[in-house]
């Protein structure tokens, strides 16, 4: 069998899985039917695996190849979010609330389409690669709940993955060689005044004023006191206070997140901000106090196997197909296992008017244009492939 033939062979199971799994979607680490289903379609295909017990979700398969060699991962998220579905494709959302409005469930099958590819190419395998189907992307937890399970993580010297994206045209694949994604932490801050009656609002400390006031002085950290050229983000995206519409709040909670490339950038940020939640309180009669979570690394795509996916990516779709990425805000917790192993993220564009294909991530009307998965399928093969055949 020709390996250029794959595509067209694979396409039409690789799509019809993507429906299955888009029809059946489950929450971050209640994936254990979704996990079934991706160990049945692997025992069909003779590919052993094992199920992460802590949960029962999530499971690493293994191909081995016919030569000796190292070890590589490929990794695919499989959790869904609470959305409820707006699409109203024939193959929507059968669970009210829950959709794989990110993508997912694309992710699963161009894996799945990766594995049955590999299996027909293991005569080009020299080694071994590990499929990584995870859950719990959306919650941040899930790779570090895989890197925990097994010995797959120690044994490999790399890891590749790929997200569905939205604003990337369909057939192109968008790579960026470092910094990628941004770090992703989350920060609440609570503020305490001095409740009165709303005609009186000198005789207690309003905590919506105050709390108003370190919403925009939180703005100066980005504009006036980090060096100019790191993108950082500062976003109160919920305020909270007052119990009635003339009473003078005497509590509110803000909560928020920032962004940035740096790690080191964490740490000043945290601190900046805990200046100026505490001193901004102080210049009004109030106090408050900053809750500061680090919750996901910057996703930093290694130089080496970066170069590998562009080759990959060149070899199976041709040199147009790459589309140089800029830096995404967003975050994603594959920046964990790259904390450890050298990795490289990509993103398969899925935006095409024609099939609908235009809404963004997260969105209960987002799809994808189906015609990318077996290209995505197939460069997640040719990565692993070329990776091995590099580092033997």
């Amino acid at each position: 069998m020709k390996q250029d033939n794959l595509m067209d062979l694979y396409r039409d199971d690789i799509i019809r899985l993507r429906r299955e799994f888009h029809q059946h979607p489950e929450l971050s680490f209640e994936e254990t039917e979704t996990t079934r289903r991706i160990a049945e379609t692997l025992d069909g295909w003779g590919i052993p695996y094992e199920i992460n017990p802590a949960k029962n979700t999530g499971l690493v398969a293994k191909i081995s190849g016919t030569q000796p060699g190292k070890a590589v991962a490929l990794r695919a998220d499989i959790d869904a979010l609470p959305v409820e579905e707006k699409t109203g494709l024939p193959f929507a959302s059968d669970v009210p609330g829950r959709m794989h409005a990110c993508g997912h469930d694309n992710h699963i099958s161009m894996l799945l389409g990766a594995a049955r590819m590999l299996m027909d190419m293991r005569d080009q395998i020299r080694g071994d690669v590990y499929l990584v189907f995870q859950p719990g992307e959306e919650t941040g937890e899930g790779a570090n709940y895989m890197k925990q399970f097994g010995n797959w993580f120690s044994e490999i010297g790399a890891i590749f993955g790929a997200h569905i994206w939205s604003s990337v045209p369909a057939g192109k694949i968008a790579i960026r060689t470092g910094p990628f994604m941004a770090a992703t932490d989350k920060f609440t801050i609570r503020i305490h005044g001095v409740q009165s009656h709303g005609s009186q609002p000198w005789s207690g400390v309003d905590a919506v004023v105050v709390g108003s006031a370190i919403v925009m002085n939180l703005q100066s950290i980005v504009s006036r006191q980090l060096y100019a050229i790191d993108p950082v983000v500062v976003t109160v995206g919920k305020f909270q206070g007052g119990d009635r519409w003339n009473i003078v709040s005497g509590e509110a909670v803000l909560e928020g997140t920032t962004r940035y490339f740096r790690r080191e950038i964490g740490p000043e940020l945290k601190e900046r901000m805990e200046r100026i939640v505490k001193e901004t309180a102080k210049a009004y009669g109030a106090s408050a106090e900053l809750e500061y979570q680090f919750l996901i690394l910057p996703t930093i795509n290694d130089d080496a196997c970066t170069d590998i996916a562009r080759q990959a990516v060149t070899e199976v779709l041709g040199a147009d197909a790459i589309h140089e990425s800029d830096l995404i805000m967003g975050g994603e917790d594959f920046s964990f296992y790259q904390e450890d192993k050298p990795g490289c993220f990509l993103f398969v564009g899925t935006y095409n008017p024609a099939c609908n294909a235009t809404y963004p991530n997260h969105s209960n009307y987002f799809t994808s244009d189906e015609s990318v998965l077996a290209g995505g399928s197939r460069v997640y093969a040719q990565m692993a492939i070329d990776w091995l055949k590099q580092n033997s």
